[in-house]
């Protein structure tokens, strides 16, 4: 496939695979994929848990170095607050060359003096720094608009954040890349995270680890890596949450639900007839439609079988079945602009200050990509090198990750040893399809029983909030620089330990297209709410809330194959 190298062996049993492995994955999945692939002030918090602070929390001596004054950021008009960002080993070794790049945001919310939170964006190789300036940032600058402004649905909000720049050769990162597994990249980031819960003095703090896309390997095989030290001073991990996760393979995740997932938006993919039935004649005759009414069940049959439909014997999609690509080749001729990230946008194509707006590369004349521009680097301590979204540099040896997808291998087990374990999906995403991550659920076995025992369909509930978009707004109302959606936007569901989260309107990076809806995500992975159809205000205002009694639901593609 054009996305990604697909796995030389498959071997699928009822949670954990046996130890086939895959080939390198060459796919960015945001990360954003390469040419030609679709690819605050910090705002005053609300409420009575916050007070604003007239002392930096975390200057010491240790940290000095790492300090950022928050008001000589370029292009930004604001304070962003207090924040440390630098350059910090893999290891204690006097010797070690290697080194991580990372942005460490303090949080004034009183909840969350015993808490770290951990940023990852994927790729494998993309810069976490997209989450910062583009999805759950201080200050947030989006694609197609005029400058920085204040993000008030920061996760800085709620809890301390650190965006971390992995693995080695990602980003700002430093040093010659020497992973091959994911085994490897948690060892190593594990250093890291000693260091800087040393540098900070944060030990013994609660760890939550989230992430979005090839962070679906990062996350867990990180969270498992801490787990397994039984070391609450430095490794307490708490709970975890990944987006639109990589956590199977390609042709479960991508292929298989790809011609369902055209039927529910047929009116953003309007084929003509003749192609529109070649497309369904390919996904009866490999086999994908029977697969999908068998597997997406609740409860399952069992497991998937071991040989997948639609591969070969080395477990690469066949030419003849390859759904997925036809789609992508043919979309582009009505719709030039089509983003595979988020398949609701059309032309005119926005330019992304970060260099990589989706599915083209497009950089108006006399622009720059803001974190390669030295004003920037120096204001934030990092090196003065060429920067990229997505690393040109194998991050991996030989581009290749040796390791098994995290839903057949450690995810089971994280989600057993943690408080909790949220996966989120955008509906709007086809570089990973929702029914995909659903399969993925349904073939994994947790806690002693395999998937989902029932169907989600409860309602996912997003408070109503101050910054609610309103018809009698003034064309320049500074409340329109960030308006986000509030009300039942989306399906979810717990068992055992496992919420799952579908976001209505949200493409790949939720955060990012549906910030309040990350944002209640982020306060039920934190404890702060018991559920997510809960109906109670933000945890940081008190905005009134219609009666909640009768939320029906959840919304959104409603999985049609997916029976009871």
């Amino acid at each position: 496939m054009r996305f990604s190298s697909l796995v030389s062996a498959l071997a699928i049993t009822a949670g954990v695979a046996s130890a086939a492995q895959h080939s390198g994955r060459s796919l960015q999945h945001v990360g954003k994929k390469d040419k030609p692939l679709p690819k605050q002030i910090r705002q005053e918090p609300q409420g009575q848990k916050q007070t604003r602070r007239d002392t930096s929390q975390y200057l010491t001596n240790s940290t000095s170095k790492y300090s950022v004054n928050g008001t000589g950021i370029p292009e930004v008009d604001f304070d962003i607050g207090e924040s440390y960002a630098g350059l910090m080993p893999i290891s204690k070794d006097a010797n070690e060359t290697r080194e991580l790049y990372f942005w460490f945001f303090p949080s004034e919310n009183t909840e969350a003096s015993d808490e770290i939170l951990i940023w990852l964006n994927g790729g494998p190789g993309c810069s976490s720094l997209e989450g910062l300036l583009q999805e759950n940032g201080p200050f947030i600058w989006q694609y197609g608009t005029y400058k920085p402004v204040p993000n008030p649905y920061t996760w800085v909000n709620l809890t301390n954040v650190v965006w971390v720049e992995q693995p080695v050769g990602t980003g700002f990162s430093q040093g010659v890349p020497s992973a091959t597994s994911e085994t490897d990249v948690a060892a190593q980031f594990l250093g890291f995270w000693e260091n800087f819960m040393d540098t900070f003095d944060l030990k013994g703090r609660k760890v939550f680890i989230t992430g979005e896309s090839y962070a679906g390997y990062y996350v867990p095989y990180i969270a498992d890596a801490m787990l397994n030290k039984n070391d609450t001073e430095y490794f307490g991990v708490e709970a975890t949450m990944i987006y639109d996760p990589s956590t199977s393979y390609d042709v479960i995740q991508e292929q298989i639900p790809a011609v369902e997932f055209v039927d529910y938006w047929g009116g953003l993919f309007p084929f003509n007839d003749s192609f529109a039935a070649q497309l369904h004649n390919m996904s009866a005759t490999c086999g994908y439609d029977d697969y999908l009414s068998k597997y997406l069940t609740f409860p399952p049959p069992g497991p998937l079988p071991v040989e997948l439909p639609g591969t070969d014997e080395t477990g690469a999609t066949t030419d003849e079945c390859d759904v997925f690509d036809a789609i992508y080749n043919e979309i582009f001729y009505l719709n030039p602009c089509w983003d595979i990230y988020q398949v609701a946008t059309t032309c005119p194509q926005l330019w992304d200050v970060l260099g990589f707006p989706g599915s083209l590369s497009y950089t108006p004349q006399g622009a720059d990509v803001y974190f390669n521009r030295t004003d920037v680097q120096k204001a934030i301590n990092a090196p003065l090198i060429e920067w990229n979204e997505c690393t040109n540099t194998d991050v991996f040896v030989n581009n290749t990750d040796n390791s098994l997808p995290s839903g057949l291998s450690v995810l089971p087990g994280v989600i057993e040893r943690s408080k909790r374990t949220i996966i989120g999906h955008g509906a709007l995403d086809m570089v990973l399809i929702a029914n995909g991550t659903l399969l993925m659920i349904q073939n994994m076995t947790w806690n002693g029983v395999q998937g989902f025992t029932s169907k989600p369909e409860d309602p996912f509930y997003v408070p109503y909030h101050d910054e609610g978009y309103s018809p009698d707004m003034a064309y320049n109302d500074p409340a329109l620089s960030v308006v986000a959606a509030s009300g039942i936007f989306g399906t979810t569901h717990t068992e055992r330990g496992l919420t799952w989260v579908s976001v209505d309107l949200s493409g790949h990076m939720i955060p990012q297209y549906a910030p309040t809806a990350s944002y209640r995500h982020l306060e039920f992975l934190l404890g702060r709410i018991d559920s997510l159809s809960s109906t109670v205000p933000f945890t940081t205002d008190n905005f009134p809330q219609p009666n909640g009694t009768f939320l029906g639901n959840g919304t959104g593609p409603p999985e049609k194959r997916m029976r009871h």
